[in-house]
């Protein structure tokens, strides 16, 4: 056999690849959406190696669907979220085509289909073990019924299926005893017959969620008899109390999470009831329910494995937290969020008696001062999250002891607090942060920016909304030092201009970015920043008043993976509103007093975007549309939302209130 030439294997270099090889460079290019696209265009074997290598499968369009369904013979999870409408002759098509690969579909954000694409898909795919059908409002026990003979199912997600009734949840008990996980949500119609019914027949149940419905104690003896059952989710069920949970007779082992949050007529009687026997207990979430007494103190006191505890809401009494304090369980996790009666007293006793946390959400306690944050930062230094929003009465003092003593910090909300540069300065220290809440901060400048980008170099989103002491330089620094910057939020900034844009044009992942109302930015900017960060995909250009045409062009041509924008007030006409239809992506867009948009243009704008899913327009617009542009769009699946609010001419200084003027027509 002939040897191959130099000049041959140079000829066609990717000849030398083996296929192990080249699943190994397709499975690095899930980052940018395009990447797979551009590779299996490179040659004919590329294109048939992807086609075969790829697993998973999100359709910008129930449309394009079809045309993929032989191409990729290999898929086993498909996620349908971007279809708004998906008929049963599709699902039947999908069931045909994957009968035997696929595993998993996502329908949630979906409609159009019924019982007959539902048994199509449970009857035809004998490996389907994940099946979401959440907000399937249509959806009947009919519907219920078909999904009933998935007969392997493992995971059934149903939130806001709220035509499906006892009938329909007693088939998928039935026919569905493989199910470890199941959500019910606001299935308004599924009552104690239905949730009992599942209880007996899926017995290896460990995730069940029953959030808001009109059930009561009487379904829950089967339920606590479940050997596997881990995850038990009642928040909001109004028709359990402490009478039906006294009197429960049971033993449960098994539990690990609990979520009773929204009860309002279940107290300490009912919850140690209701977690009697559960040794396994490690995470309890409480939020707007019961008081913080004593007595809840106690009820949870020998629960060794408890790691999280959520009181989202609720009344705090000093007795209740010393209660807590005295736990033989070293907490992981404790959120505090809106609860009243939080002093530092309590706060101080509680980390004191619990120094392993590493989650700490004390939000809106107005209470609490710098004393209590020198004792949390001096009791709990290996804290990786600490949200703190709206602790007014905390001095930028104190801001200056996280960054000394808790440095293993992750995420960190200080929105609308005391804290200034030489608090940043401190937590700049903090060298994990990922996540950086610094809105409504009006004592920060671009200095303490500065230190942040040079010391947080793992940021990914950073909020300055509202804090009007940031400038260029300061956005500069912190896209010179935080190359994995995915969001960022400088809205109400009249300071930052397109040197802000052009700085943050180099963090190639930058996926979020709020620019409402920063004024002194404009179409130069936007386009150098569309050229740089191609997986931009939410853009909020509000009261952007100089971003015209040529920034739509530029978006059109480089931002491929847009999903969402708000272009309200700005300066752009047809021509920039029909540049947009080249994102295949784009699924919501705001459109609010564009004085240079027409009716015609705004209509040909409407039919050129094909995967609009929802689209807010003001209501003077309403009378000068075609009808037909309604029709075809919601039979297409996009929603339409009106707003009659006036027109807002120009923007306070302090960039706190808007100034209303007459409303002209678009």
């Amino acid at each position: 056999m002939k040897k191959p030439t130099s000049d041959a294997v140079m000829a066609n270099p990717f000849d030398l690849f083996t296929e192990e090889i080249i699943h190994a460079i397709l499975d690095h290019l899930n980052v940018e959406p395009f990447s797979k696209k551009s590779f299996s265009l490179c040659c004919k074997s590329f294109y048939f190696i992807e086609s075969r290598h790829r697993k998973s499968l999100t359709p910008l369009r129930s449309d394009l669907l079809h045309r993929t369904l032989h191409r990729y013979p290999s898929i086993s999870h498909l996620d349908l979220t971007l279809c708004p409408r998906v008929s049963d002759a599709t699902l039947a098509s999908v069931a045909a085509t994957w009968n035997e690969t696929l595993r998993s579909v996502n329908l949630s954000r979906s409609r159009d289909f019924g019982s007959i694409g539902m048994r199509a898909m449970a009857a035809g795919c004998s490996g389907l073990v994940e099946i979401d059908v959440s907000n399937a409002r249509e959806l009947t026990d009919a519907g219920a019924k078909a999904i009933g003979e998935a007969k392997n199912l493992e995971k059934l997600v149903m939130a806001r299926c709220k035509l499906v009734s006892d009938i329909g949840i007693g088939c998928i008990a039935v026919g569905c005893r493989k199910l470890n996980v199941l959500c019910l949500r606001w299935c308004l119609r599924v009552t104690d017959l239905g949730v009992g019914l599942i209880a007996v027949k899926c017995k290896q149940l460990r995730s069940l969620d029953l959030s808001c419905l009109p059930i009561t104690e009487k379904c829950l003896p089967p339920i606590l008899e479940l050997q596997h059952l881990e995850d038990l989710v009642l928040e909001g069920c109004l028709g359990i109390d402490d009478d039906g949970l006294i009197s429960l007779k049971h033993s449960r082992t098994s539990l690990k999470m609990l979520n009773l949050s929204k009860c309002q007529n279940v107290s300490h009687l009912g919850l140690s009831s209701l977690t009697n026997g559960a040794e396994n207990l490690e995470q309890l979430v409480l939020s707007y329910g019961p008081s913080v007494t004593t007595d809840l103190g106690k009820c949870l006191l020998n629960y060794s494995r408890l790691k999280s505890i959520r009181l989202d809401g609720c009344l705090v009494t000093s007795s209740g937290t010393k209660a807590i304090g005295s736990w033989c369980a070293s907490l992981r996790e404790l959120s505090l969020s809106k609860c009243t009666g939080v002093t530092d007293e309590c706060l101080s006793f509680l980390v004191q008696a619990h120094r392993q946390l590493l989650k700490l959400d004390i939000t809106c306690c107005r209470k609490i001062s710098s004393a209590a944050i020198d004792c949390i930062t001096k009791s709990c230094t290996v804290l990786t999250s600490l949200r703190m929003e709206s602790c007014s009465l905390v001095s930028k003092e104190a801001f200056l002891l996280i960054g000394q003593r808790c440095q293993f910090l992750e995420e960190l909300d200080v929105t609308d607090n005391e804290i200034d540069d030489e608090g940043l300065m401190s937590i700049s220290r903090c060298s994990k942060l990922c996540n950086l809440k610094l809105g409504i901060c009006l004592n920060i400048t671009d200095e303490g920016l500065i230190h942040v980008g040079s010391g947080c170099r793992k940021l990914k989103e950073l909020d300055l909304y509202r804090s009007l002491g940031v400038t260029d330089a300061g956005i500069a620094k912190i896209a010179q030092g935080c190359p994995d910057l995915q969001m960022i939020n400088i809205a109400y900034n009249n300071k930052i201009t397109d040197s802000s844009l052009i700085s943050l044009s180099a963090c190639l992942r930058l996926k979020i970015l709020e620019l409402r109302a920063c004024p002194s930015i404009s179409t130069v900017g936007l386009s150098a920043l569309a050229r740089g960060c191609r997986q931009l995909a939410v853009l909020d250009i509000k009261k952007c008043f100089s971003i015209n045409d040529n920034g739509m062009l530029t978006l059109g041509q480089f931002c491929r993976n847009l999903r969402q924008i708000n272009l309200s007030y700005c300066s752009v006409t047809d021509v920039g509103l029909l540049s947009l239809a080249n994102i295949n992506r784009l699924q919501n867009i705001t459109i609010l007093h564009l004085t240079g948009l027409s009716p015609n243009g705004l209509a040909a704008a409407l039919l050129a975007c094909r995967g609009l899913t929802k689209v807010k327009l003001h209501t003077s617009l309403k009378p000068l549309l075609p009808k037909y542009i309604f029709e075809y769009m919601e039979g297409r699946g996009c929603v339409f939302h009106w707003r009659d609010k006036a027109f807002q001419v120009e923007i306070d200084p302090k960039g706190w209130q808007l100034l209303v003027g007459r409303s002209p027509v678009g």
